[in-house]
């Protein structure tokens, strides 16, 4: 019977593993980079979500030869004016038209069809976004 020697240390012989404390270090810093990732989400979220006073989606839309109908619902807070920008493509994906439509009162719905004056015929209505004044 053959022994193989040990590739350890003899314990206390050299002090403690250099080891323990990255690993403590390494868990420290990554729980302090967690903890500020997760601020920042959190910061972001808010300003988007929470500062946003505007938002709408298109119910439908009719295409003719040179516009688009496009049926808006928007909500809004009392007394926000904003806009909303709105795009319309053709079949082949280029843009045939782009306008913003405004939205002003004191009303917190607006439902309201808008046309979007194209150089082509299009074939879809986009709503790209919503911005208070």
């Amino acid at each position: 019977m053959s022994t193989t020697p040990s590739t350890r240390v003899p314990e206390r012989r050299y002090g403690p593993s250099s080891d323990r404390n990255a690993d403590r270090t390494l868990k420290i810093v990554g729980a302090v980079l967690g903890a500020l990732l997760l601020l920042l989400v959190g910061y972001f979220a808010y300003h988007y979500v929470g500062q946003n006073k505007i938002s709408a989606q298109v119910i439908a839309f009719q295409a003719q030869d040179d516009a688009v109908s496009v049926h808006l619902e928007v909500h809004k807070d009392a007394g926000t004016s904003g806009y909303c920008t709105v795009r319309s493509q053709a079949a082949d994906g280029s843009e045939v038209g782009r306008a913003d439509f405004r939205f002003t009162g004191s009303a917190t719905r607006v439902d309201k069809v808008v046309t979007l004056r194209t150089t082509a015929r299009g074939t879809t209505a986009e709503l790209l976004g919503c911005h208070a004044d």
